[in-house]
């Protein structure tokens, strides 16, 4: 099990020992000197370095990653521009490192010491860049199969193969508080002891409660927990010692021997908590209450199998209740394809014989990568976060043994078919992986048409606010991957009111932009900004990405005429377009979400209504949508005020009194 604490620039894993780290002295940049294939020059890590430092390092299963530290050009730049987010190969200002590659290993002083010889040009090429190398050991190579995964999916390193819209694997953070909280997350705070990667989280979602029914620890925000005068459900229901009110008199000291306990459990003593459960569980037996001893079961089964999964695995599920147990019933086809700097893999899925679902995803693939590394980069970052399937079909071999011994211990068998049937589904598959449809094309077009630096628009953004007079308002931030939209991406936000399009805008925007830069927000930089509005909001838009320093390209679409706006131009394509289509789908459906928003904002807003003898809450609402302020209900007749449903005369005579 690997353990760690969450720093600011990002997660060091650790067991029980100080993190590792080596470096060369700084000198000139790579990214300061615009190192291209074949340029010559005097690499911050050669190979003496990297045999010299590798040395250091311990024979153990882990992860390491190569690290470019900011030079002092790095820092002037950053503060003049607002530095870069992006730590996947962007200049990190103020001598901030960035990850430009994150690898396994099952000893990691060999694995280092093997990049003094690269073998690839691309290769030669990172480790020229590196200026650190950073290390976590880990119990298993399965673990650090699992950390890499989520590493990769975290920093986005430049070097390596990237699955472009998955998650990592979920983690369990321990918080640094007078009084801890434990939660499950994929994005520890600072300062929290940090335990995993897991890859059930239903598992460990178990065991995360029976923690805390064992030990009592919370799993409240902080927000929460400052603001509580009386204990919540959770301590109702025996989850919580509710150290957040004095009327518990939970001991401070002792609370932290139960979070140390638990710190325990997840370094691998499981008897801390399997002993608990096992005297409440043949208790309950000897109760005779049958129902809660197997629930109590249950749990101990879970929390006894969770440290399994660094040794033996995770055992495959769902065959138990087979008839016949060796039959496959999930089988997923894989078919992976490389364009240059871009690789698609199209997954077949069928269940019991039969095909059920297809779907193709996009991957970051270094340039010239094989299919065989992209697939290995597949299957870890995609089943991060879904069930696997008993059995693999694929276009070629992962090129990754640790892959292939990671999904046997899972019990899913991993093929690559000659001939027959499953050679007929690959074949269909990589039909799918090759295919250009319709919305990659609008995608391509839209690239194109505005002249990007991208060769075809795979993530938009949009952006609208709505408000009522200056009142309620809100702003929508909308997301969409390959012309589809991405509800998981959907932001909405609370704005200052204020009665000005372009001020609203600039807000909304600013709060996007800085969260990107600060490496706040979970989701990728999109490939285009996209603003509801004109060359009015455009600007406005424009100003908060300089002022916040993020460098990504924004365009409006002006409503009625439909006319493109840019920074260089206004657009008027025929109506017929497909990436017109693109951008008005965004635009239309960014408008409906932020109008969504500020309708449930403004009837969740006490008025000057709630005082008029009968107005109900329904009867407020039903005014508010039909007026859309107070200040037009006052200014309406008593027949538009009748017109309302549950607005008779002698309603409408009080509100023309009141008002």
């Amino acid at each position: 099990m690997v353990r760690g604490r969450r720093t600011g620039r990002g997660f060091h894993a650790v067991r029980g020992r100080s993190r590792r780290s080596i470096a060369t002295a700084p000198t000139t940049s790579t990214a300061d000197a615009g190192f291209k294939p074949g340029d010559h020059f005097e690499p911050l890590m050669d190979a003496a370095a990297v045999r010299e430092r590798a040395g250091d390092l311990p024979s153990e299963p882990g992860v390491y990653q190569f690290l470019a530290g900011g030079s002092a050009a790095d820092a002037e730049r950053g503060s003049a521009d607002g530095g870069d987010g992006d730590a996947g190969g962007a200049t990190a200002g103020d001598g901030v490192e960035r990850v430009l590659y994150v690898g396994k290993a099952v000893d990691l002083r060999s694995r280092v010491r093997s990049y003094a010889d690269p073998r690839s040009e691309r290769i030669r090429r990172m480790v020229a860049e590196a200026e650190t190398v950073d290390v976590a050991v880990t119990d298993t190579e399965t673990q650090a199969l699992l950390l890499e995964a989520n590493l990769i999916k975290r920093h986005r390193p430049r070097y390596n193969v990237r699955l472009k819209d998955d998650k990592s694997y979920p983690l369990v953070e321990l918080t640094d508080h007078e009084f801890p909280r434990i939660t499950i997350t994929r994005d520890p705070e600072p300062g929290a002891t940090v335990f995993g990667p897991f890859t059930d989280k239903g598992r460990l979602e178990t065991v995360v409660k029976a923690v805390r029914e064992t030990y009592g620890l919370r799993g409240c925000s902080d927000h929460k927990f400052a603001n509580r005068d009386r204990p919540c459900l959770d301590h109702d229901i025996g989850l919580c010692s509710a150290p957040c009110v004095p009327e518990t008199d939970v001991d401070a000291a002792g609370y932290l021997d139960d979070a140390r306990a638990v710190e325990r459990f997840f370094e691998g003593e499981t008897g801390s908590l399997a002993d608990p459960l096992r005297r409440e569980m043949e208790a309950a037996a000897a109760d005779q209450n049958f129902e809660r001893a197997a629930n109590l079961r249950d749990r101990l089964d879970a929390v006894e199998a969770l440290h399994g999964e660094g040794s033996a695995a995770v055992a495959a599920e769902g065959r138990h209740e087979d008839p016949d147990p060796d039959r496959e019933r999930t089988v997923d086809v894989l078919g992976a394809v490389v364009e240059g700097e871009r690789a698609t893999v199209a997954r077949l899925h069928s269940e019991d014989g039969k095909l059920v679902d297809r779907d193709r995803h996009t991957l970051d693939a270094p340039e010239g990568e094989r299919s065989g590394a992209v697939l290995a980069a597949f299957l870890t970052q995609y089943y991060a976060e879904r069930e696997l399937p008993d059995a693999v079909v694929c276009s070629d071999h992962p090129d990754d043994a640790d892959v292939e011994a990671w999904l046997a211990g899972e019990g899913v068998d991993l093929r690559v078919p000659g001939a027959g049937r499953e050679a007929t589904l690959v074949d269909l598959a990589l039909k799918n992986a090759r295919r250009r449809e319709r919305r990659d094309d609008e995608g391509r077009a839209l690239a194109e048409a505005l002249s990007l630096d991208c060769r075809r628009v795979e993530r938009i953004e949009g952006f609208d606010v709505s408000h009522a007079q200056g009142k309620a308002a809100v702003g929508s931030d909308v997301t969409f991957v390959d012309g589809s939209a991405d509800k998981s991406g959907y932001r909405r936000r609370k704005l200052t009111d204020e009665n000005d399009d372009y001020a609203n805008m600039r807000e909304l925007v600013r709060w996007r932009a800085d969260r990107a830069v600060e490496g706040r927000d979970d989701r990728p930089d999109p490939d285009l900004l996209l603003i509801d509005g004109g060359e009015g909001q455009l600007g406005a838009a424009r100003d908060a990405l300089a002022a916040a320093g993020w460098d990504r390209p924004a365009v409006a679409l002006a409503k009625e005429e439909e006319l493109v706006v840019t920074p260089t131009g206004v657009y008027d394509w025929p109506e017929d377009v497909g990436h017109l289509h693109l951008l008005q789908r965004v635009r239309d459906e960014a408008h409906r979400f932020a109008v969504q928003y500020h309708q449930t904002l403004r009837d969740d807003v006490s008025t000057v209504l709630d005082d008029v003898p009968g107005i109900g809450p329904e009867t407020r609402k039903r005014l508010l949508r039909r007026f859309g302020s107070v200040e037009n209900v006052r200014a309406a007749t008593r027949e538009e005020l009748e017109s309302v449903e549950g607005v008779g005369s002698a309603t409408a005579s009080t509100l023309a009194e009141r008002l």
